[in-house]
């Protein structure tokens, strides 16, 4: 078949039996031309994602339809670009993506799942999203949740899986999502959401362009970040337990998210034990991209059940540390709010923050506010810690602190406004 050759490798191995273990490896070129490269790489999978080894050569591999890599005890050597075209009307159809990530009823065209896989990019290969088409068709149209427009990688019921040295350019919607995983590591991602057409510059055209997603996942390893976006750098959703993200770059944006979370009133949702080490937060020339809002910032629903699917759920959020952030005209720096979507008649939100801790903070805020924690008068927060926060605000005004229903909070240098609900 043009384009893609199996070789079989022969590695002998010393034992008394001696044994024999033949393991398969595919290496394939893009068929070229504007042909469909879907099926040769789909085929390559099948036949050497087992215990084999796949190699796909540089250039552009036209992806059409769909697809899912299930790697078990394999490796992946991705050198060129998986090029999926913007077909909106296509990938908006329903039977077009996959619906695995179950919040908000994400599409998703690329999946890999599996067993101690490693997918190797090596700093060339990656996704080429082509979202410019994208975002301008949701200048005059309406976005929603589920709506399919799909996410560029996501990494869904894998064990023991790496992504390394991979680069997203141009996602239509988030760049990358982990979900129901354990023991997944990304080391070296590069994702790019910048808009090139100049009748929006200045406007933030590439909302929901998120770096990545994570949920309902244990022991995650987000490593050597760089994101430019117009929206979350990372999101730490639901149920993501020990988590590690080191050497993350957010360039635009609204930093990095706890949330949204209690969204479902069936479910609740626990984030726990999570480290943020060595993050760099940088606003970009306005005139392109206008946003940076955050350096980290937590949110929930309200508890008020509301629309479909139901929104009101509990959990907590416990232990959660950020360290080492360095950040460039944030608007603001530290945030914490309760109310996301929701309205003042609705009840509070029962999911509770506790035991987050920011410590060697340095750089500049774009505003006076540097730390505006808003908890739930239900479920008021304890614990909040703040040690080497050395963050300077424009002119060196005066720092708003602001601090409701937080039960107690230590390291902070300058007057706190203190406010309570009735309800504590």
């Amino acid at each position: 078949m043009r384009g893609l050759s199996f070789l079989l490798t022969l590695t002998s191995l010393i034992s008394p039996l001696c044994s024999l273990v033949v393991a398969r490896t595919c290496t394939l070129s893009p068929l070229g031309h504007g042909r469909d490269d879907t099926e040769q790489v789909l085929r390559a999978i099948d036949e050497c994602g087992s215990g084999g080894r796949i190699t796909l050569n540089e250039g552009n591999f036209n992806i059409t339809k769909k697809m899912t890599w299930d790697l078990r005890n394999s490796q992946v050597d991705l050198f060129g670009k998986l090029n999926f075209p913007p077909d909106i009307q296509y990938w908006l159809n329903n039977s077009s993506t996959y619906r695995v990530v179950f919040i908000q009823s994400q599409a998703s065209w690329f999946v890999v799942t599996g067993s101690d896989f490693v997918v190797d990019a090596h700093g060339q290969g990656g996704i080429e999203g082509n979202g410019q088409p994208w975002w301008e068709y949701f200048q005059s149209h309406t976005r929603e949740d589920g709506d399919g427009r799909p996410l560029s990688l996501t990494v869904f019921n894998a064990t023991r899986g790496t992504i390394r040295d991979f680069t997203i350019n141009a996602p239509p919607f988030w760049c990358n999502a982990v979900a129901n995983s354990v023991d997944v590591t990304y080391d070296g991602m590069k994702c790019n959401a910048t808009n090139t057409n100049a009748s929006f510059f200045g406007q933030n055209i590439v909302p929901n362009t998120d770096g990545i997603d994570t949920y309902r996942s244990d022991r995650v390893s987000l490593l050597n970040f760089d994101i430019t976006s117009g929206d979350d750098c990372l999101a730490i959703k639901g149920n993501s337990t020990n988590v590690l993200a080191r050497n993350i770059t957010c360039r635009g944006g609204n930093g990095v998210a706890f949330g949204s979370l209690g969204q479902y009133v069936q479910f609740n949702d626990i984030v726990e034990n999570v480290v943020l080490e060595d993050m760099q937060m940088i606003r970009l020339n306005a005139s392109i991209q206008p946003n940076m809002v955050s350096g980290v910032y937590f949110k929930t629903w309200t508890g008020t059940v509301n629309g479909v699917p139901p929104t009101g759920g509990g959990g907590f959020v416990k232990n959660v540390t950020s360290r080492r952030v360095s950040l460039d005209r944030v608007d603001r720096p530290v945030h914490v709010y309760q109310t996301n979507g929701g309205s003042s008649t609705d009840t509070p939100s029962s999911l509770q923050f506790s035991d987050l801790a920011f410590e060697d903070w340095t750089g500049t805020a774009d505003t006076t506010e540097l730390v505006d924690i808003e908890c739930s008068p239900a479920v008021p927060c304890p614990d909040i810690s703040f040690s080497n926060f050395d963050v300077t605000t424009p002119e060196n005004a005066p720092p708003e602190l602001i601090c409701k229903d937080v039960l107690s909070v230590s390291g902070l240098s300058g007057e706190i406004h203190w406010s309570y609900s009735s309800e504590v």
